[in-house]
């Protein structure tokens, strides 16, 4: 048996749990109310400042860039719920993007579609 940690899986999920005094409503709009977001989220660390879905009060889904190449980008959703104490209970879930969807393609790659336009 051995105690080596394995490597976590490059789709694995990133969640963090956290719970706050304050009321959901408060919860939730400092992480909806762009002036409030940007003080702990900047819009540099955006892909949109928009978010991309919203379940107004519950949950919230950015997209996320990073700063330097490859520019590799991951999705953050907000969960808020009320605790037992009438405070929140908040879930902040980082989920990596497919590669495969958000970088170009060359030209002449040549794949199946470019042969078969020849």
């Amino acid at each position: 048996m051995s105690d080596a940690v394995k490597p976590d899986r490059p789709d694995a999920d990133l969640v963090l749990e956290y719970e706050f005094d304050a009321p959901p409503a408060k919860v939730w709009r400092a992480v909806t109310i762009p002036a409030l977001r940007e003080r702990w989220l900047p819009d540099c660390d955006l892909a949109d400042a928009e978010p991309e879905a919203t379940i107004t009060g519950e949950e919230v889904r950015y997209r996320l860039r990073d700063s330097e190449p490859p520019f590799r980008e991951s999705h953050v959703i907000f969960r808020i719920e009320p605790n037992e104490d009438g405070g929140t209970r908040i879930s902040i879930i980082q989920q990596a993007c497919d590669d495969d969807t958000k970088l170009p393609q060359p030209a002449n790659s040549n794949c199946c579609l470019m042969r078969a336009a020849a």
